[in-house]
């Protein structure tokens, strides 16, 4: 970042740890920071995408920021034990599957033989527009066999960057370049045996800049209507981990906006 970037960056990290900004509070408005911190709406938005990395603050709503609250919600315990890991050894492994059996053994108990299914790192990508509509595809999957509607996105390749992949991923699928693009959550879609790190990211904004280059991934392009998600949730027809981890995230912001507001 350039060196008003990096000071807006220190001014608003320093306003959240002095307390200025408090646990709990909303930051003022894009608008606000950009006049009283003098820095312009892109770069103010990189160095927002960077505090929330951070974790310093979190989204919520349609361009909007707070102050995560302290202390709220259910404390965990600190005095629980890990399972030790006694040992893990290969029973099938090729470029998209790794199966291996580890020797477990959780705190109290003998130890004992448990399958893990290592698959690929993965990144997905929700990209919504200024009428309030999300960009999908609509595709066959032969394993379910069934159709359904799904988010852009696919695996990291092996040093690239999670929101590299994501980009590269939408532009690769849709035929879209998304303008803006922030990572929102990290998540392991089954954790009890199967490791598949999924990073969700959420932007506003993208550019038609040809036809979808991925044929193998790619299928019928359209941009669906936020306000018909949840119908295609009853339907059946969202069945991907991350384009339902990506969409609630996405209503669940809007409706806590929106109550905010009222």
């Amino acid at each position: 970042m350039g060196p008003k970037s990096e000071l807006a960056y220190r001014t608003i990290r320093e306003r959240v740890e002095s307390g200025q900004y408090p646990p709990g509070s909303k930051l003022p408005s894009e608008r606000k920071l950009i006049e009283t911190i003098d820095i312009g709406r892109t770069a103010l938005r990189q160095v927002l995408a960077r505090l929330v990395r951070e974790g310093l603050i979190e989204v919520y709503g349609r361009s909007s920021y707070r102050v995560p609250s302290q202390g709220a919600g259910v404390t965990p315990p600190d005095d629980l034990e890990p399972w030790k890991i006694h040992g893990e050894r290969p029973l099938y492994d090729n470029r998209w599957v790794r199966l291996s059996m580890a020797e477990v053994q959780p705190p109290g108990m003998e130890p004992f033989e448990h399958h893990v299914v290592h698959l690929h790192h993965v990144a997905i990508a929700a990209i919504v527009d200024d009428r309030d509509r999300v960009l999908m595809l609509w595709r066959y999957r032969f394993v379910p066999q069934s159709f359904g509607w799904e988010l852009p996105g696919g695996i990291v390749d092996p040093g690239e960057d999670a929101k590299a992949t994501a980009l590269r991923e939408v532009e690769e699928e849709t035929g879209w370049r998304p303008v803006e693009l922030d990572h929102v959550v990290t998540y392991q879609p089954m954790i009890g045996m199967v490791d598949s790190p999924h990073e969700i990211f959420v932007g506003r904004g993208a550019e038609r800049v040809g036809d979808p280059t991925d044929l193998e991934e790619a299928g019928h392009v359209a941009w669906v209507p936020l306000a018909e998600i949840p119908s295609m949730m009853q339907r059946g027809e969202l069945a991907g981990s991350g384009t339902l981890v990506a969409l609630l995230h996405i209503l669940a912001s809007r409706r806590e906006a929106s109550t905010d507001v009222g």
